[in-house]
């Protein structure tokens, strides 16, 4: 089952983030297997964070729920809002996104 995990970055989150980022991308490159698509929200800029988005194929909620709560940027306190989703896979056309300065 797909879920999407929408998190809106709090107060300090920039500092948050560059702290916790080695621990972030550690925790995602162990979880491979059940990252669809992740990324940060960012505002109008292309510069400013405002948040992130992960997409999960997990068994059930309470699988994604226990990947959310266990994912060091939200550990670190980060976020000021999580929000978890059940989704259903519809247009699926990934050659559509762009490609960033990052290779992503």
């Amino acid at each position: 089952m797909l879920y999407i995990i929408y998190q809106e970055d709090g107060p300090d989150s920039a500092a948050l983030r560059e702290k916790h980022k080695p621990a972030h991308f550690a925790y995602l490159e162990e979880h491979k297997d059940l990252l669809v698509l992740g990324g940060a929200m960012l505002a109008d800029d292309d510069v400013t964070r405002i948040g992130s988005v992960l997409i999960l194929n997990v068994p059930d909620r309470a699988a994604a729920e226990k990947f959310s709560k266990n994912e060091p940027l939200r550990m670190a306190g980060t976020f000021e809002r999580v929000q978890i989703t059940r989704m259903r896979r519809g247009q699926w056309n990934p050659d559509a996104a762009p490609k960033t300065a990052e290779g992503n």
